[in-house]
């Protein structure tokens, strides 16, 4: 989930899982930063962003994150403990999809070159079902694509990003994922 998209003690699965480990206390896994990142991954972070919504971010990984993703640039993703998110965020926020080489989770890499890319047919790599959606509808900048989502925070976010825009956000149960969905918006 948001984007963009995330402790660490969780195992990445695609975005449910993650989401379920946000919101039962085992931290915060990136696909939701990898969402966030990739629309994060690029179609979620915008020049607009709003870097005082960063600071509701609990997760120092995703505040970190955030605050690359709103104008303070690549430095801020030396702060993510977490190898696989420091790559994304790189490769998002820097421009530099190479980064997306150095990610050691399959779903996470597909994902990431799918989005700074903007190639759908990276999506095809990506294993869970929501996950795919969602990159498909970032990727493609399809909304209708979020309806195919079954985690509601996830389908929430993937709104945002595709159109909607920062009404969509109210919508979204994790308050880390909240507040990063309205920096972007």
């Amino acid at each position: 989930m948001i984007v963009s998209a995330v402790g660490e003690s969780a195992d990445f699965q695609g975005v449910r899982d993650y989401t379920k480990a946000l919101t039962t206390g085992f931290g915060m896994q990136p696909l939701l930063q990898i969402i966030l990142t990739a629309a994060m991954f690029g179609f979620f972070y915008t020049a607009n962003a709003d870097p005082g919504q960063c600071g509701f971010i609990k997760d120092p990984n995703l505040r970190a994150e955030c605050r690359a993703k709103s104008g303070s640039g690549t430095s801020q993703c030396g702060f993510i403990t977490d190898s696989d998110l420091r790559s994304t965020c790189r490769a998002t926020v820097g421009g530099d999809k190479s980064q997306c080489g150095f990610i050691q989770d399959s779903d996470r890499r597909a994902m990431c070159r799918a989005t700074t890319g903007s190639e759908s047919s990276q999506c095809g790599f990506i294993k869970d079902a929501d996950s795919r959606a969602y990159c498909r509808a970032v990727t493609d900048q399809n909304g209708s694509q979020c309806g195919f989502i079954r985690e509601s925070d996830l389908r929430a976010m993937c709104r945002a990003v595709t159109g909607s825009g920062s009404s969509q956000c109210g919508f979204i149960s994790s308050s880390d994922l909240r507040a990063m969905c309205r920096a972007q918006f």
